[in-house]
């Protein structure tokens, strides 16, 4: 063999009796087969087979198992962002004609998927309240193909009745799709409680080091996972395994975080809930919030994800107050290392509900920091918050 050859025939090493901890990357886009005829029946693998790197490695598919053990799945995919997965959640189950309901509370870019994608293709859309349930029924339709949901609501923490929207869907003949972001499978099972397609932006908790991009679809039949296979297949979309091997790498400390940034963002909470400047703490957790029964009932626990809305003389001062943080990073996203804050709008995101308070919510997200000087941070803001509306007040 020349060494031109050598160079690009690579010797098989044994890897019998090495068996590390870390799952291996395994890169690949051509697989290669043993002979023309296994070439031939590459179809014939199935779901656990091999047949191209876009389908599947090694290391996508041991994230793929771990999901479907925490989620209770029969099946799971990733995509290469949570937003990705919302929209190869709904699009195979939807065609020209048939009708779609939202949650008024969903994810923004999803409310955007819908009134501009899914409308393009022909499909009836409305959003409903979903502290109402009485709401979801009225508009539910012959057409109607899908519920979907986020359970508590992006930014305003809503939480929805899960298994009885499940009741309603299956008894109309939908499907129940659910965002499991806020919660992560750790603290919220959504199939285990009706939902038929649950999906996750491993990008947060999951991954957990705000460096990877990824999401997740589960599903609880497989005849639903034969859809959005097929899909995606037809798309294109796969995700890269040394994404997937950052996300499995930060499964294995999700735990531990998880109840860390919950804690403190249970106290935090519970110190901010009398705040003179503040007008509502939005977080589940409390038993002073909405939805907190449901939240007690179908919950395991909290994420430290939680949101501060503002009376009306306050609210013009909490964008530049934000500028006196040294800890926090004012910035998107969740689920890091780091604390975060963004100040969000809600009311542009809002058809079948009113938002009533001022138009801006401060999201905060609680990191790994230590709590004393993340507390002593978010004092330097109130205190700048204070400053600024005195000084108006003062004239």
């Amino acid at each position: 063999m020349s060494d031109l050859t050598s160079c690009v025939l690579t010797p098989k090493v044994s890897s019998k009796g090495f068996d590390p901890l870390g799952v291996a990357v395994h890169r690949g886009s051509t697989i290669a087969f043993e002979d023309a005829a296994a070439y031939a029946a590459r179809g014939d693998r199935g779901d656990s087979g091999y047949s191209y790197g876009l389908y599947g490695t090694p290391t996508t598919r041991t994230l793929e198992a771990k999901l479907n053990l925490l989620e209770g799945a029969s099946r799971s995919f990733l995509l290469p962002s949570g937003q990705a997965a919302n929209a190869l959640a709904v699009l195979p189950f939807l065609s020209g004609g048939d009708h779609i309901l939202l949650a008024d509370t969903v994810y923004p870019p999803m409310r955007d998927l819908a009134q501009n994608d899914l409308v393009r293709m022909g499909v009836a859309v409305d959003f409903f309240d979903p502290t109402d349930l009485d709401d979801l029924k009225s508009r539910m339709r012959p057409q109607t193909r899908i519920i979907w949901c986020e359970s508590p609501g992006s930014t305003t923490m809503e939480i929805m009745d899960i298994p009885a929207a499940a009741e309603i869907a299956h008894a109309n003949g939908a499907l129940l799709g659910v965002d499991n972001t806020w919660a992560t499978p750790l603290n919220l099972k959504p199939l285990s409680l009706g939902a038929d397609l649950v999906t996750e932006a491993l990008t947060k908790y999951v991954a957990g080091h705000s460096d990877v991009l990824m999401g997740s679809i589960s599903v609880s039949r497989t005849d639903l996972a034969a859809r959005i296979k097929a899909t995606m297949g037809r798309m294109g979309i796969g995700a890269s395994p040394d994404d997937a091997a950052l996300v499995l790498r930060g499964f294995e400390t999700l735990g531990v975080r998880l109840r860390h940034s919950e804690a403190v963002a249970t106290r935090f909470a519970e110190r901010l809930a009398d705040h003179p400047l503040i007008r509502r703490v939005l977080f589940p957790a409390l038993p002073s919030s909405p939805g907190h029964a449901l939240f007690k009932r179908d919950f395991l626990g909290a994420s430290g994800v939680f949101t501060l809305t503002f009376p009306e003389t306050v609210a013009p001062h909490v964008t530049p107050a934000l500028d006196a943080l040294k800890l926090f990073v004012i910035g998107a996203s969740w689920g890091g290392t780091r604390s975060l804050v963004a100040p969000m709008p809600v009311a542009a995101n809002r058809s079948a509900t009113a938002w009533a308070e001022p138009d801006i919510a401060l999201r905060i997200s609680v990191g790994l920091e230590d709590e004393a000087e993340l507390w002593d941070d978010l004092q330097r803001f109130l205190d700048a918050l204070d400053q600024s509306v005195a000084k108006v007040r003062a004239g």
